[in-house]
């Protein structure tokens, strides 16, 4: 019997969730900032390649949780993807 998209997914991202939680906390928040300030600052592809990749890991992170979370929780975040995407298309789409 084959697993599900979403076991598929789950069973996959297990070694890289224990990665994750290795990762000292300071660290993390360290490379987002860093993800966050390239996308900030750089020439106009990069900017948004920062976003797209901020917005990719949101994106992973809110369909592992999308059952265990509340109807607040998951619109909260899903605004959170919303916004992260609209900020790195506006940094790709070039300007008129």
């Amino acid at each position: 019997m084959s697993l599900s998209f979403r076991s598929r997914i789950e069973h996959a991202s297990v070694p890289w969730v224990e990665r994750m939680n290795r990762i000292p906390k300071p660290g993390a928040l360290l490379v987002l900032l860093a993800l966050l300030a390239v996308g900030a600052f750089a020439p106009l592809p990069w900017g948004g390649i920062a976003f797209l990749v901020i917005a990719l890991f949101i994106g992973w992170l809110i369909f592992l949780t999308w059952q265990r979370i509340t109807l607040p929780e998951r619109l909260m975040r899903f605004a959170v993807l919303a916004l992260v995407v609209a900020v790195a298309i506006i940094k790709l789409v070039p300007k008129g």
